[in-house]
């Protein structure tokens, strides 16, 4: 446990800051999953677009470094496009 002033700011600030990232990534990891498991390219390329705002605010808040993002994101295009 800290014993300074600043070291215990931040110790809550990171806690804070770690359950708001949990979050983020937990709701993006589901619309990886959602599109993997579209039923039809349509529904497929829909959820691709969700998934795709997530990641891209998510790079911008520094959650994911922004190539991880844009490696993610081109993996999703790449299982769409094989989508039948």
């Amino acid at each position: 446990m800290p014993n300074i002033k600043s070291a215990k700011k931040r110790m809550e600030l990171s806690r804070e800051a770690r359950g708001r990232n949990r979050v983020t990534r937990s709701r993006i990891r589901t619309a990886i999953r959602r599109v993997r498991e579209a039923n039809t390219r349509e529904n497929a390329e829909r959820h691709r677009r969700d998934a795709v705002a997530l990641i891209d605010r998510a790079a911008n808040r520094r959650v994911f470094h922004p190539n991880k993002a844009g490696r993610i994101k081109s993996q999703l295009d790449r299982l769409v496009q094989g989508h039948e």
